[in-house]
């Protein structure tokens, strides 16, 4: 290998419905939405990321903004591919290079994936110069980024709620024991939201805004400890056709989402009791961990901690954890190698 060493980079790529996060050099380089402005008529891709995100619910017919994975895959090969290439490109690191180095990278999936969805993965990855891709199941990373040591013969629970999907999983001896990956995960809470809106309040409210309600009020159970303020939410009105604002509290919120945490409660019972005993022993006494973004929402650790009758922890920086994980993987490639999908 002795010269190309020199000429291959090593990037570790979460790659996210919601975000895509991407570590070169043990640092979180690039941190954006995974979405893409598309010009209609020359087909270019005009931005991505951040800037996409912005334009989002706000283009007229010539643009078209994508969001190339949905619930964890590739639903937009073509899009996916350039919005991978874009974000690879803009690392500061690699942009002083003459030419795109060789690139090893590690890769998270959703651990309810199928084949085909895989090699879709792997493609778009060896498309934008990747020589090695590995690929890693995503509550894997997550275990590993929160700092469990997964080669133990221990029992660890991990939920890692992301933007598309919600993944279970119980993980012992550096392999998960039995997962589950359910569909529903922080989109359904935004889409919960926006119903919730336009029935209660006969307010038509876009998905950016329904996001921003989810973060700045979001809730999970009705009574939290110290709650916050109420949030003022503009919108269209659906009766009059003005623009108008309403006030809404995360009392109302917790309403909204009860029925999707219902599913995922019921998804996280449901791995429990498949969990083999020596394990369910070992869980007992770790308790529950959650990561990704979803986690985030005001008082679900407590609420999933009343239903299982189990501590519940959040990963410190949970949105980071699968892409910490990732990176981990990455750097000490031999002692994980057993985990990762060549």
């Amino acid at each position: 290998m002795g010269f190309f060493d020199f000429m291959t980079e090593d990037i570790a790529i979460d790659l996210g419905t919601a975000n895509t996060l991407i570590i070169h050099n043990d640092k979180v380089v690039i941190d954006s939405p995974s979405i893409v402005a598309r010009d209609r008529i020359s087909g270019k891709i005009i931005a991505v990321g951040k800037e996409a995100n912005l334009m989002q619910g706000k283009t007229h017919e010539n643009i078209k903004t994508i969001r190339p994975l949905k619930d964890g895959v590739i639903a937009d090969f073509d899009a996916s591919e350039k919005m991978i290439n874009m974000f690879i490109k803009s690392i500061p690191a690699l942009k002083k290079r003459l030419f795109t180095p060789a690139l090893r990278m590690v890769v998270c999936i959703p651990s309810g994936i199928t084949e085909v969805e895989m090699r879709a993965v792997k493609e778009s990855c060896e498309r934008v110069n990747g020589k090695e891709v590995y690929l890693i199941h995503e509550p894997m990373a997550a275990a590993i980024g929160i700092g469990i040591d997964i080669m133990q013969p221990k029992g660890n629970m991990i939920v890692d709620i992301g933007g598309g999907t919600t993944e279970i999983a119980v993980i012992a001896l550096g392999g998960i024991v039995c997962d589950k990956s359910v569909k529903i995960a922080g989109d359904v809470f935004t889409n919960d939201i926006v119903y919730y809106m336009r029935t209660q309040h006969n307010l038509f409210v876009g998905e950016s805004t329904a996001e921003k309600i989810k973060i700045e009020i979001g809730a999970a159970i009705e009574d939290l400890e110290s709650p916050p303020n109420e949030m003022s939410v503009q919108g269209r009105d659906l009766l009059t056709g003005k623009p108008k604002q309403v006030d809404v509290s995360y009392r109302e919120i917790a309403k909204a989402l009860d029925k999707s945490i219902q599913r995922i409660e019921d998804a996280v019972m449901e791995t429990l009791s498949q969990t083999p005993p020596e394990l369910a022993a070992d869980i007992y006494n770790t308790g529950i961990y959650l990561a990704g973004g979803g986690s985030m929402l005001r008082g679900l650790d407590k609420r999933i901690s009343l239903k299982t009758d189990l501590p519940v922890y959040i990963a410190e920086d949970p949105l980071r954890a699968v892409v910490r994980g990732t990176g981990i993987a990455l750097k000490n490639i031999n002692k994980y190698r057993s985990i990762l999908i060549k």
